[in-house]
């Protein structure tokens, strides 16, 4: 047996581990409060892989979970207690080489406040009423708006 390579990233009440296996066949993977364990036989070859993680913090076992993808396994993780960051994933600071960061999803959540956040969602929800109708009426343009839409309509085609 083999470890199988993951890439690993933090969120504020998850931590995900993607294992890079293909075409996995008989994928076992058992949550523990302080570590899990995954299995599984992948490729062509039948090679098997598992990996044992003692984690960083302490999980909720019954709130982790698991899809499997042709191309790799993906663990939710659930911490157990959320908003505290994980700055590794395993609980020694020794360094696993199958193990690397999933840079293309890591996020610094730490430093986000909750008023920013409700800010951000303001500000989107604003963005995206943006260039709607309802948008002209807040400046008391609408009916002109309107006109001119009507107007553009009913132009001949340009040859």
């Amino acid at each position: 047996m083999q470890p199988a390579t993951a890439k690993w990233y933090d969120r504020r009440d998850s931590v995900f581990v993607e294992f890079c296996v293909e075409d996995s066949k008989h994928v076992k993977v058992n949550f523990d409060r302080s570590k899990f364990v995954f299995g599984c036989v992948s490729g062509t070859d039948h090679i098997k892989q598992q990996n044992t993680v003692d984690l960083f913090g302490e999980i909720n076992p019954k709130g982790s979970k698991h899809r499997r993808t042709d191309r790799s396994v993906l663990l939710c993780i659930r911490k157990a207690e959320a908003g505290k960051s994980w700055p590794r994933l395993t609980k020694d600071k020794t360094k696993c080489n199958w193990l690397s960061l999933d840079f293309n999803n890591w996020k610094d959540w730490e430093d986000d406040s909750d008023e920013d956040l409700s800010s951000f969602d303001k500000f989107s929800e604003m963005m995206n009423t943006i260039g709607r109708d309802d948008v002209s009426d807040l400046d008391g343009a609408g009916e002109e708006h309107d006109s001119a839409d009507r107007d553009n309509e009913q132009m001949p085609n340009l040859e």
